[in-house]
């Protein structure tokens, strides 16, 4: 055996047991396809608004360049503050109950280090964005998979309650909403439902609402609205502002709560970048914001309702995504049943390329994910290969 492989030993058992997102996995394995069009991964496709941009490059013109406190500026808070009481009606005084993360994603791993001990369990409704599960296993914790398929994907107080019944271990549950991969979203009567089964327990409430603010109709509901001592709220910018590449997420809950979490992130990533942060302020704080998501929006929402129309008459079964800019749609059942062969015989035909749902957990096998995170130009091209595979399948 060589040295290197020996040195493979090294790895923690928890690592042994995590698997690399099947979404980059893919979306990176099929890069060098000739002229393949990709819609798998969910970045927007927009630029940065350019006040936004200028509050960037003021802070760095100003040699806004050392150590912040490692909760987040202050202002940064103060703003996301204000952002989650004006559009939520959600409660966090900044100087205590918010913490400035690097991206959604370290606010996730920050809250499941805090809380896990070895085969604890979280709740995770499936199909899922793959990093819940993944996340926790490194963390020495026990994902326990809902499929909540059969239920149009949304989590219903019965299956909530059975789970409940039968798990010993249970630390937190993890609720995205609007959801990736599926863009359901909760109504007000389904998140009450919910918090009647958990407000007799002590399990944490996860609220991953980075896509909040890209709900279409009605207004986003935030379970933190009805058991703000029970749940942590993940947020940021990287959605609704197509601030990916900034890596600014807000991680809001009670005192108490935020004090230990703090504790960790500290530790992880000691500040936030200044610049990233003095762009966050003025996305969640200025006027031209809303009226750049608004416009964002309103785009997403136009090739949403053409891909799914489209879509349908290609005879994928999808629900209307009511958030989020994904489709998940259920192959044909004269297509490949095999969503991941479905998804390579894709590639290799039409040189389209979109996410398998076996990725996402139970209930996402013969589902495909799609971002409408594109231009209609791409998603009216997307559509022709489409077609032009199903006249190969079908003649």
């Amino acid at each position: 055996m060589s040295k290197e492989a020996k040195m493979m030993d090294i790895f923690s058992a928890q690592l042994k047991t995590v698997t690399p997102s099947p979404i980059h996995t893919f979306s990176e394995a099929v890069d060098h396809v000739p002229n393949i069009l990709k819609l798998t991964i969910g970045e927007p496709d927009f630029n940065v608004p350019e006040h936004i941009k200028q509050a960037a490059v003021a802070a760095i013109s100003s040699d806004d360049s050392h150590y912040s406190v490692s909760a987040g500026t202050l202002a940064l808070r103060q703003a996301a503050s204000q952002f989650l009481k004006r559009h939520y009606d959600l409660n966090y005084r900044a100087t205590t109950d918010i913490l400035i993360t690097i991206g959604a994603t370290e606010a996730l791993y920050v809250v499941l280090a805090s809380i896990l001990d070895e085969n604890d369990e979280i709740l995770i409704p499936t199909p899922a964005y793959p990093v819940y599960a993944q996340m926790t296993r490194i963390n020495g914790g026990q994902p326990v998979l809902i499929d909540v398929s059969d239920d149009d994907f949304v989590l219903t107080p019965e299956k909530l309650k059975q789970t409940i019944a039968t798990h010993h271990h249970i630390k937190a549950i993890i609720i995205n909403n609007p959801s990736n991969p599926t863009g359901i979203t909760y109504s007000e009567t389904q998140i009450k439902a919910l918090v009647s089964v958990l407000k007799d327990t002590n399990i944490l409430i996860i609220s991953d609402e980075i896509y909040s603010e890209l709900t279409y109709n009605g207004q986003h509901e935030s379970i933190a609205r009805y058991l703000p001592e029970q749940t942590v709220v993940i947020n940021g910018v990287s959605k609704a502002y197509a601030m990916t590449g900034y890596r600014i997420g807000v991680l809001a809950g009670p005192t108490l709560l935020i004090n230990e979490f703090n504790k960790v992130h500290s530790f992880i990533i000691m500040t936030p970048s200044n610049p990233a942060m003095a762009a966050a302020k003025v996305a969640f704080s200025s006027q031209e914001s809303l009226v750049s998501t608004a416009k964002m929006k309103q785009d997403y929402q136009h090739r949403r309702d053409y891909l799914v129309k489209a879509l349908k008459q290609l005879e994928f079964e999808c629900i209307v995504p009511n958030g989020a800019f994904y489709v998940f749609a259920k192959v044909p059942d004269d297509f490949i049943q095999d969503d991941v062969a479905f998804a390579n015989d894709l590639v290799d035909k039409v040189q389209l390329a979109v996410v398998a749902g076996a990725g996402f957990g139970p209930g996402g096998a013969g589902y495909i994910r799609v971002s409408y995170a594109a231009a209609m130009s791409k998603l009216e091209e997307a559509v022709a290969r489409l077609t032009c595979y199903a006249g190969i399948i079908r003649k």
